[in-house]
C-alpha cells in the first residue's frame, strides 16, 4: 500500500477487507430480519474466508483496536463456555465502538484548533457536518488516502487511489467495504452527511466519493 497511511489501516489487507465485508453483510441481513443476530463467530469467519483461526483473531484485534469491530460475549442458556461474537461498528447507537467515539471527539477538537489558528469561515454546511468531515478526513488519512473535500459538490476526491495495485477481482468488495467504513464514521460523528456511492471511474486510479445530505 502506498500513500501516508499507517501499516494497519482497516483496508490495508484484503483479509481484513473480507472480514469487514462479512460483518457488514451480517449487519445488513439482520436489519432485513433475515438473521437472528448481526454478530459472527471466529468459526464462521474462518469458514467464509478460508483463513486460519489465528490469522482471523489477529485481524479482528487490529480492527477492534481501530474502532471498526465490536466484540461481545455470547449469552448462553445451556452449559458450555460462551463464545466471543464480533460485529461491525456502524456508528449506530447499538453498534458504537468506544474507540470510534474517542476518534470522532479528537478529530473535532483538532479541527476546531486548526480553524481557530487559520481563522477559517464557518462552513455553510453547518457545525455538525463540519465535525463529520473532520472525522472522515482523519479516517481517510489513517487509511492511507489524501482526501480533498469539495463542500459545494459534496465530493471527496481520493485520486490517486493507493489501492490501484489491488487485484481487479478484489476491487468491488474493497470499494464496498471502503464506502461502508466511511458511512460508519459519518454516522458515528452524527449529522446530515452520508456516504452515497463511489463514483464510476474511467481509470483504476480514480476514486471519488459522493456524499449526500439527508434530513437531520
Amino acid at each position: 500500500m502506498t500513500g501516508g497511511g499507517v501499516a494497519y489501516g482497516p483496508i490495508s489487507s484484503y483479509s481484513r477487507v473480507q472480514i469487514l465485508h462479512l460483518l457488514f453483510e451480517a449487519d445488513a441481513e439482520h436489519g432485513r430480519a433475515e438473521r437472528e443476530r448481526p454478530e459472527l463467530t471466529i468459526g464462521e469467519l474462518c469458514e467464509s474466508t478460508g483463513l486460519h483461526a489465528n490469522t482471523v483473531r489477529e485481524h479482528l484485534q487490529r480492527l477492534i483496536d481501530g474502532g471498526y469491530v465490536i466484540p461481545s460475549i455470547e449469552h448462553r442458556t445451556t452449559r458450555g463456555r460462551p463464545r466471543t461474537l464480533y460485529s461491525a461498528a456502524t456508528g449506530a447507537p447499538e453498534a458504537s465502538s468506544p474507540v470510534a467515539r474517542d476518534k470522532v471527539a479528537e478529530a473535532a477538537r483538532r479541527g476546531d484548533m486548526i480553524r481557530r489558528v487559520l481563522d477559517f469561515q464557518e462552513s455553510e454546511l453547518g457545525r455538525d457536518a463540519t465535525y463529520q468531515l473532520d472525522a472522515l478526513i482523519d479516517h481517510l488519512e489513517e487509511s492511507g488516502f489524501e482526501p480533498v473535500i469539495d463542500e459545494g459538490e459534496l465530493t471527496v476526491e481520493l485520486t490517486p487511489c493507493p489501492h490501484v495495485v489491488s487485484r481487479p477481482e478484489h476491487r468491488p468488495v474493497l470499494c464496498q467495504v471502503h464506502l461502508g467504513l466511511m458511512q460508519g464514521v459519518l454516522t458515528q460523528a452524527g449529522g446530515p452527511l452520508a456516504a452515497d456511492c463511489v463514483r464510476a471511474a474511467a481509470r483504476p486510479e480514480e476514486c471519488t466519493i459522493q456524499l449526500r445530505l439527508h434530513a437531520a
